[in-house]
Parts: structure tokens; C-alpha cells; sequence
């Protein structure tokens, strides 16, 4: 079991290795890295004029299943990640039944190595049914294997609750990752509160209500010790907020999602359903922001926060439509687009927040091109541009506002764990 993929632009931000090598890949693990490599036998990849990087890692995926399998399945779902670059994804409790218990965590796995496309790390609620009442059985469902804990987007509204939760989670060493909203600022609402808003006659939700929760986690996760994790951080005040802990010196991490950088609520104009998500667009002060926080390390990672939905979910009206947006397809092109070729971030820097610092935060060995490590990597063509088209993607839904956008980063080829499943941007 050789693979060599000769030829390709080799970036890995965690060894500071940038040029033109070869990889050899042995036994799912990257053997040599070096130019002009030879290897008896081996598959040779040739990845000329391609970018070589560690495999994505995306840290907030909705996987649906068990329970909602028609919006997307463990299998449908981790093939569309394998499309995007995608070779390992942490993916959210919000199941049905929710991964609150072992054999619920014990499930995921098993349908994850069934399909065997990429690898899937169960994120376990933070509380029994998500529903913010009982802290869940934490130690049991690290025993099984759940990599992180969250409510997703039932924020845990009762301070004493989410104490007593980071106390527990912190005897495990695994991140509390926390949809940050006050719902009692929120409530019915569908767009950001704004004038755009006002002027649409929808109502809205307030920045607020994300970066006072994002403060109230932060110094609740100071006070335990525990590790926090602020999910899919959308707008300027909540950035600040982060920035202020960590320059107070405060264990936070972050995360934002390509729809936070690229689009505002203007986008919501046209009462697309594909412009409704939790946390919402914001406005152009915001994306700013968010760049910002992007370029100056206040955000870590970037996320799809991936939500499938089917038809009956998203082709209603505006108010009755559900939150959320599919991103797994889009995510890397995105990255790429907006922010390395507008030179917002070098190429290092989107990698790192696309691959090094989710593995740093979720405590994975990946995120790295060194021998030795697994051999889990994507590569993309940095400059040839195509057309987003959903019909074509492998996600059972197909609710993206990106359709017909013109991007560039798009996906080649995918290794997962030294096999290449995915050739000519096509699953193999």
C-alpha cells in the first residue's frame, strides 16, 4: 500500500515547509518527504501545478443521522466533505435521539467506519436531550469516544448548569464548544436586527445577544478551568470580546464560517430561505470585523457549521424556514477566494485555520505533512476557476446561497489514511 504524489506545491504551516516535494505515503502514513522521490510499486499521483496540504478538518459539521436522514446521512454527508477537501469532521449531538449517551456516540462511529470515506469524531451534548436541564453522563461519553462537548444551537441559558458542565468537561481535557445566543434577546427572530430588518419587516436578532454570551462563557470557562470553544462567531462585538480575553490572557478558542466573511444581510433582500441561518448574516462592519479577527489570530479556525436541509425545510416562507446552510463543498474555495488571493491571509494562515489549529483544539494527531503522520491531505488548483453548481454536489441537500458564485481553490484530489479517494475531483 504505496501512494506518491510527486510534483505538487507542499504548504504545511505546522513544520514551516513550503516548495515543491514529493510525498510517499506507506501503511496510511506519510513515509518521506523530499524532491524526486522513487518508490517500487507504488500508485503515482502526478500533482503538478497543485497545492498539497495536511487534510482539512472541520470542526462543526451536522451529520443528521440518526433521525433526520432525509436532510443527510453519515455516508452522504462524509462524501460530500471527502469532495470538499474534507478528510475529518467533528460533527454536533442535534440527532434524534441526541448524543447524549454511549450508544448513541457508539452509533456514529459505527456508521462512519461502515461508509468509510473519512474519519468522524462525535461531538456529545452538553446536557441530557440538549435541553439545558441535567449536565449529560460527560465521563461516559469521553470513554466512548466523543471528542468535544456542545448543545449546538440550544445555548445553555442557565449559568450554574454550564459551571457545574465545564467543571465535569474539564476533568476530561475536551473543549465545551458554545452556540453563544441569549434566547430571551432572540426570540422569534429570523435576520440580524438591523435596518435591513426593519426595512424587510423581519425580525431580528441582535449582535448582543451572541457577544454577551460569548463573555459570560468565556469567564465561566476561566473560573473552571475548563477549555471553551465559541462556535461560528459572526459579528464585531463578539470578536472583540475574544480578543480581549486572550489578550487578558484567557484559554479561548474560535471559530467563524466562510458565510461570515463573505456575504451580509443585505444578501436577505430577496427572501432566499439560503440566507437564514443561526447565528445571522450580519453587515458589512461585521464581515470586516471578522477578516480582521481572522488576520490578526483572534479566530482560529474556520467552520462550515454545515446544516442540510430538505425541501419541505427550506422552500417556505422566510419566517417558517429553517436555520442554516450547507458549506462543506464550498468551504476551502471560499477561504481561498475571499481571503488568500484578496490577500487577506497568506496561504500558511488559511491552512492553519483550516487544518493545524481545529486538530490543536480538538487534541488530534493531524494537521501536518511531517513523516510519520497520517497521511490524511488534500489538494487543490489554486487558480483554475469554476462555477459553484449544486445539482453536482454530493450533499443529499442542496441549501446554498453560493450557487452559480465564480470560485477558485477548487478541490483535485483527497488521501484518507494513505488511500486516495478522491481523483480529478471526483469520489473514487
Amino acid at each position: 500500500m504505496k501512494l506518491l504524489l510527486t510534483g505538487g506545491e507542499v504548504v504545511d504551516p505546522a513544520n514551516k515547509i513550503r516548495g515543491r516535494f514529493d510525498l510517499l505515503i506507506e501503511d496510511g502514513k506519510i513515509s518521506k518527504v523530499g524532491k524526486d522521490l522513487k518508490a517500487d510499486g507504488a500508485q503515482v499521483l502526478d500533482v503538478s501545478g497543485k497545492v498539497v496540504v495536511p487534510g482539512l478538518i472541520d470542526m462543526h459539521v451536522h451529520l443528521r443521522e440518526p433521525g433526520f436522514e432525509y436532510k443527510e446521512t453519515i455516508e452522504t454527508g462524509t462524501r460530500a466533505a471527502l469532495a470538499g477537501g474534507v478528510t475529518t469532521v467533528a460533527c454536533m449531538p442535534n440527532t434524534e435521539p441526541v448524543i447524549d449517551n454511549a450508544a448513541v456516540v457508539d452509533l456514529v462511529i459505527s456508521k462512519a467506519k461502515s461508509a468509510g470515506v473519512i474519519n468522524v469524531l462525535p461531538i456529545a451534548s452538553i446536557t441530557k436531550g440538549a435541553k439545558g436541564e441535567e449536565v449529560s453522563e460527560l465521563g461516559s461519553l469521553a470513554e466512548s469516544g466523543a471528542i468535544a462537548f456542545s448543545d449546538d444551537a440550544a445555548p445553555v441559558m442557565n449559568a450554574e448548569l454550564m459551571r457545574r458542565a465545564m467543571e465535569y468537561a474539564s476533568q476530561f481535557g475536551l473543549p465545551v464548544i458554545t452556540h453563544c445566543e441569549d434566547k430571551n434577546m432572540t426570540l422569534d427572530g429570523v435576520m440580524n436586527e438591523s435596518f435591513t430588518s426593519t426595512v424587510l419587516g423581519l425580525r431580528g436578532m441582535p449582535d448582543i445577544a451572541e457577544s454577551i454570551m460569548a463573555y459570560r462563557n468565556i469567564e465561566i470557562a476561566n473560573y473552571t478551568g475548563a477549555k471553551v470553544h465559541i462556535a461560528h462567531v459572526s459579528c464585531k462585538s463578539t470578536v472583540d470580546v475574544i480578543r480581549w480575553a486572550k489578550k487578558t490572557g484567557l484559554n479561548v478558542t474560535c471559530e467563524t464560517a466562510p458565510h461570515y466573511f463573505t456575504l451580509t444581510d443585505e444578501a436577505v433582500k430577496g427572501y432566499d430561505t439560503n440566507t437564514k441561518m443561526n447565528p445571522p448574516l450580519r453587515t458589512q462592519k461585521d464581515v470586516e470585523a471578522i477578516i480582521e479577527g481572522l488576520i490578526d489570530g483572534t479566530i482560529d479556525c474556520i467552520a462550515t457549521d454545515h446544516a442540510p436541509h430538505g425541501r419541505i425545510d427550506k422552500e417556505v416562507e422566510f419566517n417558517t424556514a429553517s436555520f442554516g446552510i450547507i458549506g462543506l463543498e464550498t468551504m476551502l474555495p471560499l477561504a481561498i477566494t475571499e481571503l488568500v488571493l484578496k490577500k487577506r491571509l497568506t496561504l500558511e494562515q488559511a491552512i492553519e485555520k483550516l487544518s493545524v489549529n481545529p486538530a490543536k483544539i480538538l487534541g488530534i494527531k493531524k494537521g501536518s505533512l511531517k513523516a510519520g503522520a497520517d497521511a490524511d491531505i488534500t489538494v487543490f488548483d489554486m487558480e483554475n476557476e469554476y462555477t459553484v453548481d449544486i445539482s453536482k454536489f454530493y450533499s443529499k441537500s442542496k441549501n446554498s446561497p453560493f450557487n452559480g458564485r465564480k470560485l477558485k481553490g477548487k478541490i483535485f484530489a483527497a488521501v484518507v489514511g494513505g488511500t486516495l479517494k478522491l481523483k480529478d475531483g471526483k469520489i473514487l
